[in-house]
């Protein structure tokens, strides 16, 4: 969906029971490094299960721009022909990266200790989104950035022509952030260290150690550094992408808010850097089984159950949590709605610098479904309206984001009265399948037009 595309408005009914297996899309974030990491790389990476939304597709035709071979054998198989750390050309075009902040960053990072020039773009959406927290690390290694005011896209990024390694310290937990600067310490000499003081997704460190590159952790006054040997010749892997657990969320969550429901989902990645939302549910009482457990592609995978058992309960999510779920606090507010007591999210600032302003926008369209909530810059409280059920009855706001859009479809299949959602369009970013994959399993969801 692009900015100028017409909007799609969706409604969500109640009904009967959400029953069955369900495949959901392969993980977004490993898809993004597959592509990139195969790009640096030398020799073909073959990739399978990568995730075919719009933002990974937004990625791999960056790749091809910078020089890389990036081929679709079909659904979810591709290969990568990489040219090599400090190989990537100048690209003709701008890099238009639609609405992926994860894509741009990365990118932008990949290509910051090559002295080549690139502009960079995306939707209204990522064009509001602050790339100052990504530039500014990359200008230490010697890249300059030239962007709108605020450091916003369309941004032109000039790589180091003489790259000097970094050690950073990052101000907020961002795996966005540190992937873009072990990225850039690829083709910087000696050691880059990024140190964070919460853990951040690891996919970019389980995946460089894949390849090749020399990777090791350490303990500092700081946090815990990721220590990079700069200059090392990637070799291609294959690559098996694991199932979002971000996407599971929504089939999981549904299942958990809708009588009588009972879904599986297979081979979802249980990387414990992704695992907040999962150990959330299960303390508010979720009836959730995670079967099967084994490795895939280096990365913990399972095939996940969850049982409706009745009304959860409120819980109050700690702050050191949040990096370990940031994307998953829009469904686990649209749950909490349906929860008995309040759920207390802390530590969520993050959210207000994604696709759009999710705590606001969360609060905004509970509100108007008739749900009780409070926010600060930094928390979101809801109160649950327990066995009484969520009013409904309203359209929301999606502002373009794909999460605002599906939690908010999800819990219009429990409200008392129909939930729509302004613009469904935007869901194919990261999850395309996500309407034919939730009638299937009994949701009632309708177009309108």
């Amino acid at each position: 969906m692009t900015a100028t595309s017409a909007p799609m408005p969706l409604t969500a009914r109640a009904g009967g029971a959400l029953r069955g297996t369900t495949d959901v899309p392969g993980d977004k974030s490993i898809s993004h490094r597959a592509l990139i990491l195969g790009a640096l790389a030398v020799g073909e990476t073959r990739i399978t299960g990568l995730l075919e939304g719009q933002d990974v597709l937004d990625t791999a035709a960056a790749m091809r721009a910078f020089g890389a071979e990036v081929i679709r054998h079909g659904p979810g198989s591709w290969s990568v022909h990489g040219v090599g750390v400090g190989g990537f050309g100048e690209p003709s075009g701008v890099i238009d990266c639609g609405n992926s902040g994860t894509g741009v960053r990365l990118i932008m990072g990949a290509m910051a200790t090559t002295p080549i020039t690139a502009t960079f773009t995306g939707d209204a959406s990522l064009c509001r989104r602050p790339m100052g927290r990504v530039t500014d690390p990359l200008a230490l290694f010697g890249a300059q950035a030239v962007g709108r005011a605020g450091g916003r896209l369309p941004m032109t990024l000039v790589g180091a022509a003489d790259p000097v390694p970094v050690r950073y310290v990052l101000p907020v937990p961002s795996a966005q952030v540190k992937s873009a600067v072990l990225l850039a310490g690829l083709n910087a000499p000696g050691e880059t260290a990024v140190i964070e003081a919460e853990p951040t997704r690891d996919h970019t460190e389980r995946m460089l150690a894949g390849f090749g590159a020399v990777i090791r952790h350490e303990d500092t006054p700081e946090g815990r550094a990721v220590i990079l040997t700069g200059q090392p010749e990637l070799i291609a892997q294959p690559v098996a992408v694991p199932r979002d657990p971000s996407s599971a969320a929504f089939p999981v969550v549904a299942a958990l808010m809708v009588p009588g429901s009972d879904v599986r989902v297979p081979g979802v990645s249980r990387n414990p850097t992704r695992d907040g939302l999962y150990c959330t549910l299960l303390e508010m009482g979720a009836d959730l089984l995670f079967e099967a457990e084994r490795a895939e592609g280096g990365e913990p995978v399972a095939d996940l159950r969850a049982r409706f058992t009745g009304t959860l309960r409120g819980v109050e999510v700690p702050p050191e949590r949040a990096a370990s779920m940031i994307d998953e606090f829009p469904i686990l507010a649209a749950l909490a709605a349906t929860a008995e007591g309040a759920t207390v999210m802390r530590g969520v600032r993050e959210l207000r610098v994604k696709e759009s302003d999710r705590i606001a926008a969360m609060a905004t369209g509970l509100a108007a479904c008739g749900v009780a909530v409070e926010e600060t810059e930094d928390t979101l409280t809801v109160h649950g309206c327990g066995p009484d059920g969520v009013p409904g009855g309203t359209t929301v706001a999606t502002h373009l984001d794909h999460r605002i859009a599906m939690s908010f479809l999800c819990l219009g299949l429990v409200a008392r009265a129909p939930v729509t959602v302004d613009d469904a369009g935007p869901i194919a970013t990261s999850f395309p399948d996500f309407i034919p994959l939730m009638t299937a399993l009994g949701a009632d969801l309708a177009t309108h037009g």
